[in-house]
């Protein structure tokens, strides 16, 4: 027995409490942070010297924890993107420094330039789906931080679209001889007309090129007669509407732009139409003239390469020739004008969708959850952001929603996992045990003075 080892042994306990006590006061003044673990101080016994017939105090040492694999309550939000984790999972934030860590607090906001920056300066990384970024399972490669000021204004190339019309069965195949509006070049001989309005229904759609101008195209078509099974036949003649003549029509003018059509000059495409006799339905649509068109095209589609932008297969899968007055019941296209930024939505998968004024969507951003197989064992860095380390594991980023890992939930925040009314008895057990183990140090110092004494 030592009374200088019972001394240490109530030193080592109250230091012992004081990082109990520390533990709580960080939980305490962390209750309200968003995303915060709770921290823990667990005691483990150093024993002394021991025999049957005596004994020699030891001490205690401790071991700070957290609790980061506990799940804490989540509380919606008025904003879109203050982003929660429901289940397994981390956000990949970066540093001001570049480098990259681990956190739950997802209370993220558009910094100046346009980036999702949480309340502790961490920017939130993600896959851009625009340029293509891929995903690196085991490491951050490919990771962008999000910047939502780059979709502030875009435009959007028509490639495709719709067009359902009905085509009078009644309609006079144009008579021989007669100049089709396929024909019409300003460069040929002059005096060149169009077939009679008789033989032609004309009908305008209207596209948008790379740079999101608009571009309208005049569709002429014209009944050409019938096929040797009695189906009807029609011509498809497009041209661009900026071509044509003033007020409208022939002669379309060849630009330099459209030069490179020749012979057919300004013609930008022609296909034959071709409708059942029984049904009035379109059965094929092939390229007729001297005009090739895209080998993109599908067999029902009109094929228009827009001057400065791509190459439109417009459907006309669905229009009729039947006994009806001729004309256009839906015409539709994608692509849009330059269009600013209205908001952006974020699904469970964490796919970041922008929405322009236009109502054009468009997904922008795909944002990741890193894991870890020992969560409790991160490394806690100051922010609310952990590191990975050889106890917690090798971290792998994967998908949100898909195998073990959780959902994200946009307008929602998870709440710190302290609870006050526990953190609160346990200091008032953690005071009352530094001041047991200070009475033993003072029982020890007492009883050393009586050897002292004793000893004088």
């Amino acid at each position: 027995m030592s009374l200088f080892g019972t001394l240490n042994t109530g030193v080592s306990g109250m230091a012992a409490q004081a990082n109990l006590l520390s533990t709580i006061g960080d939980n305490i003044s962390n209750s309200s942070t968003t995303g915060y673990k709770r921290a823990t101080t667990d005691f483990e016994t150093v024993l002394g010297n021991q025999s049957a017939s005596s004994y020699t105090a030891g001490s205690v040492s401790t071991q700070i924890r957290y609790g980061v694999s506990t799940q804490g309550q989540l509380t919606s939000s008025t904003s879109v993107t203050d982003l929660a984790i429901q289940g397994n999972g981390f956000f990949v934030v970066q540093g001001t420094n570049g480098a990259t860590a681990l956190t739950r607090a997802g209370s993220f906001v558009p910094n100046s330039a346009g980036q999702l920056v949480n309340t502790a300066g961490y920017s939130l990384m993600g896959y851009n789906l625009i340029d293509g970024s891929s995903a690196t399972v085991n490491g951050t490669g490919g990771l962008q931080v999000i910047n939502l000021s780059k979709q502030s204004l875009t435009a959007n190339p028509t490639t495709g679209g719709t067009m359902v019309f009905n085509l009078n069965s009644g309609t006079t195949a144009a008579a021989t001889g007669e100049v089709l509006p396929a024909a019409n070049d300003p460069t040929a001989t002059t005096g060149a007309t169009t077939s009679s309005a008789a033989s032609t229904f004309k009908t305008s759609v209207a596209a948008y090129d790379d740079l999101g101008n608009a571009v309208t195209f005049d569709i002429y078509l014209t009944k050409t007669g019938t096929d040797t099974s009695g189906n009807s036949v029609w011509q498809a003649a497009v041209y661009n509407q900026a071509d044509a003549a003033t007020g409208g029509g022939f002669p379309y003018t060849v630009t330099a732009a459209n030069k490179t059509n020749e012979p057919n000059g300004p013609l930008l495409s022609l296909q034959n139409l071709t409708y059942s006799s029984t049904t009035g339905k379109l059965t094929s649509a092939t390229v007729g003239g001297t005009k090739t068109a895209s080998t993109t095209a599908g067999p029902l589609a009109l094929t228009i390469p827009i001057p400065g932008g791509q190459t439109m297969n417009l459907d006309i899968s669905g229009s009729t020739q039947l006994a009806s007055a001729s004309n256009v019941t839906t015409a539709t296209v994608n692509g849009s004008a330059p269009s600013k930024l209205d908001h952006v939505t974020i699904g469970t998968d964490g796919t970041v969708t922008s929405v322009y004024t236009n109502g054009i969507q468009q997904a922008t951003y795909r944002i990741p959850l890193a894991d870890v197989p020992s969560e409790d064992n991160l490394t806690p860095v100051s922010g609310n952001v952990y590191e990975p380390n050889l106890a917690s594991g090798t971290m792998t980023i994967g998908t949100a929603t898909s195998g073990s890992l959780g959902s994200i939930k946009s307008n929602e925040l998870e709440n710190s996992t302290v609870d006050l009314a526990t953190e609160l008895t346990n200091m008032i057990s953690a005071q009352r045990s530094y001041e047991a183990n200070s009475k033993v140090i003072q029982a020890s110092s007492d009883l050393l003075k009586v050897v002292d004494q004793l000893s004088g």
